[in-house]
């Protein structure tokens, strides 16, 4: 089977429990299909650079999934019907990142780095 990365953006106005079932909701399509999800990163509400539908933030979602091609196929079908997703992207990689992703690990780095400025002062 292949791995994708699939990433999703919901809309700002969303409780976090709707964009949890949002995840699950894909995680079901994906299981339902013989896949398997590896892991569910949400990196939260974050600023668009540009508007999407008159949203300026959107939630964001990944998805490290392990499965053939069609359940893709199906997944990007769902997604794009659900009115809550305002974009998305699935990417196939070669292999999984091991650990946090670079979005969480970035989290991590401001909140050290907002927390020494502090210090300092």
């Amino acid at each position: 089977m292949a791995l994708y990365e699939h990433v999703f953006l919901a809309r700002q106005d969303l409780a976090q429990a709707q964009v949890d079932a949002l995840a699950e909701t894909a995680t079901k399509i994906i299981e339902d299909n013989e896949g398997k999800v590896v892991k569910t990163e949400t990196w939260g509400l974050r600023s668009l650079a540009y508007k999407i539908a008159k949203n300026r933030k959107a939630h964001f979602v990944m998805l490290e999934i392990d499965a053939p091609t069609g359940v893709v196929a199906e997944l990007e079908r769902q997604t794009s019907i659900n009115e809550d997703v305002i974009r998305y992207m699935t990417i196939r990689v070669d292999e999984h990142e091991n650990g946090p992703s670079v979005m969480m690990r970035k989290s991590d780095r401001d909140g050290r780095r907002n927390r020494r400025d502090r210090d300092n002062d």
